[in-house]
């Protein structure tokens, strides 16, 4: 598990009503760097996810790096890419691709979300997989 990850699980130990973790998850969401209008892209949209929600990416090849911006229409859900990105973006496309989102199990997110949000987050996972396959045999 991530350092990141076990932030996260800290950061979320020290709430105790679930009220207070979906508040806490819609702030970061609020915190999360707004992509522009104008630079959501129908590529760039999630499938499977309920809500609206946009991921891109860019590799710096230099770094080996890849990192990731996310926009949702929805503020529960943008909470949670702010969540994903947090564990994901940064990380080289071969750490993307090893590291599995203990988090959610940790902090019960796989029994306080719907089916549907689950299966965004799942799909958001996903797609954030997709790109650092897709990166780490660019860099090979």
């Amino acid at each position: 598990m991530t350092e990141t990850q076990i932030e996260i699980i800290e950061d979320f130990a020290m709430l105790d009503q679930w009220q207070d973790k979906y508040e806490y998850i819609i702030q970061l969401g609020k915190e999360l760097d707004a992509i522009p209008q104008d630079l959501l892209k129908e590529e760039d949209k999630i499938k499977g996810c309920q809500s609206n929600v946009w991921i891109v990416s860019d590799f710096n090849k230099e770094e080996n790096k890849v990192y990731f911006k996310g926009e949702s229409d929805a503020l529960i859900v943008k909470g949670l890419v702010a969540l994903v990105l947090k564990v994901y973006s940064g990380l080289s496309p071969k750490q993307i691709i090893e590291t599995e989102p203990e988090f959610i199990k940790s902090i019960g997110l796989e029994t306080h979300l719907s089916a549907t949000r689950s299966n965004g987050l799942a799909s958001m996972i996903k797609q954030i997989k997709h790109f650092a396959i897709a990166y780490n045999h660019l860099n090979n």
